[in-house]
């Protein structure tokens, strides 16, 4: 299924993995969404989101990250008013899915955890469904202008 992208949907990932990064690019392109925005660590993803105007249709975030990992940044998102009020999906996808990790992802309200699958294929197939949930779904930052 190909998807078109508009203008006002940005993505952000948020991944210090240069080959998941390249992965991820490359899965975006062949299903028709436009190259998302990355981050290599969740200082870096926060420094962006606290100062930019553009509209962020999703944040997909790993866990494990150098300086500021997945959980520090929804931590960070959350205790931000600014930020809060945006109402930003936020989605983990990580390479393992440690009960804790779920459980603490979970505490702090993210829409979705996911794991990065063994397989190209199965990595399309979760990208795609987080991309055409969020893209179809109502909340607060979807029907702002």
């Amino acid at each position: 299924m190909i998807i078109s992208k508009t203008k006002d949907e940005n993505i952000v990932v948020v991944e210090d993995d240069l080959d998941d990064q390249f992965l991820i690019e490359r899965i975006f392109e062949r299903i028709g969404i436009s190259t998302p925005l990355f981050f290599n660590n969740g200082k870096e993803a926060l420094d962006y989101l606290k100062q930019t105007s553009d509209k962020i249709l999703l944040i997909i975030s790993d866990i494990n990250m150098p300086i500021m990992n997945g959980l520090e940044l929804r931590k960070e998102i959350n205790e931000n008013e600014y930020l809060r009020k945006k109402s930003i999906p936020f989605i983990f996808l990580s390479t393992a899915a440690r009960p804790d990790d779920v459980e603490a992802a979970y505490d702090m309200t993210v829409q979705g955890f996911f794991l990065k699958g063994s397989t190209v294929t199965s990595m399309e197939e979760s990208l795609q469904l987080m991309y055409t949930y969020w893209k179809r779904c109502k909340h607060p930052n979807s029907v702002r202008r």
